[in-house]
């Protein structure tokens, strides 16, 4: 298993991890689907709090399997089995969702998510016996993943309630392994261009199933025709809202933000409320579709919450993560501005929806002008 030419001209997505890609979102739409579901209950604080732990285990382990392919796909028929045990986790993952965001059961999830890491390490042990080179840190990668599994197996035997309080514990020590494996030694050769467009093809994947919210939209409005002209504004606004999220996503290359240890760091970590974000915002389409056909008891504050926070927080994220150092002061100030409006459109719900749309347009219409600007 020898490591990838970092400057590998051409490098693209492989077949494999498309597919890859393609079993997320399975995981990426249960757990939208439940968020709604738990969101139209009236119960928004501890849906919020199962949905982060739970798509942390599904970006967790797409990102590591990421960052691992990027410097040692071989693409070799036992690489491409150990990856195939990596999609069954997930799909085990999946098949856990309902239950740990509604019922508080995580053992299903947490068995998916041993599986996925375990196969990973697999892997680096694979590195550890073909490259002298980078033998030490594929062993620290193994070693300091199998500790945490454990320990993330040892914490289903307790108790339910001290369970979830050990939960921050156990996902601090997970995003402190690559640090310290790549601490003191030489980095893993990693495809900068080749990472970003991976980082691109799954923000596609998760915004994509706001584009599924606003059909259904459209599909309720033809059901219940007393509420089509408000359901057709709905979809209008969802289909605004991805596209302008999308445009500002991919409105900057961000191969330049992952060039040594801490910026890659930084890009990588810092996707988990760029993804986070995205995949919550279809859920919060479909509470205001609910809302809207008299199925959710919701107030009109809480329905505008579901969509202008992850939106707001997309924003911010992305433009934190890649926008910020090519904009001047003003444009920086201006696109923040934008997205904290996103934000206090909660307070003017009865135009929220469209007031969110237009802001998100807006920031695209800045982020064109600077670009043209001398």
């Amino acid at each position: 298993m020898a490591p990838r030419d970092p400057t590998e001209a051409h490098r693209a997505a492989s077949p494999l991890e498309l597919l890859f890609d393609l079993v997320f979102v399975v995981a990426v739409g249960f757990a939208a689907t439940n968020l709604h579901e738990i969101e139209v209950e009236g119960h928004v604080s501890s849906a919020v709090l199962a949905y982060a732990f739970v798509f942390f285990a599904i970006w967790w382990a797409w990102l590591n399997f990421t960052w691992f392919a990027t410097s040692f796909d071989t693409d070799d028929w036992l690489y491409r089995v150990m990856t195939f045990v990596q999609m069954a986790g997930v799909l085990v993952l999946a098949a856990g969702v309902h239950a740990a965001m509604v019922e508080g059961s995580t053992t299903v999830v947490v068995l998916g998510y041993v599986i996925m890491r375990l196969a990973l390490v697999g892997q680096w042990l694979r590195v550890a016996a073909s490259s002298s080179e980078y033998r030490r840190t594929a062993l620290r990668y193994a070693g300091g993943i199998v500790v945490v599994q454990v320990l993330w197996v040892l914490a289903l035997l307790l108790p339910d309630g001290v369970s979830w309080g050990v939960i921050p514990v156990l996902i601090l020590l997970e995003v402190l392994v690559p640090p310290f494996a790549e601490a003191g030694t030489q980095t893993t050769p990693w495809h900068t261009r080749h990472i970003a467009e991976r980082y691109s093809l799954f923000t596609l994947i998760v915004l994509g199933e706001g584009l599924v919210a606003s059909a259904n939209a459209v599909i309720d409005g033809i059901a219940h025709a007393d509420h089509l002209g408000s359901l057709l504004v709905l979809a209008a606004c969802g289909l605004v809202i991805v596209a302008g999220l999308w445009w500002i996503y991919f409105s900057r290359e961000q191969h330049d933000h992952i060039r040594s240890l801490p910026t890659a760091l930084l890009f990588g970590y810092g996707h988990y409320l760029v993804f986070a974000a995205a995949g919550a915002l279809p859920a919060g389409i479909e509470v205001a579709v609910s809302a809207d056909a008299g199925e959710a008891d919701l107030s009109h504050a809480t329905v505008a919450a579901s969509i202008a926070v992850p939106v707001a927080l997309f924003v911010l994220s992305i433009w934190a993560l890649a926008l910020r150092s090519s904009l001047g002061l003003g444009w920086n100030v201006v696109v923040v501005a934008l997205a904290l409006a996103v934000l206090a459109s909660i307070a003017v719900p009865s135009v929220s929806l469209v007031a969110t749309a237009l802001l998100v347009a807006a920031v695209v219409v800045v982020l064109e002008v600077a670009d043209r600007r001398p």
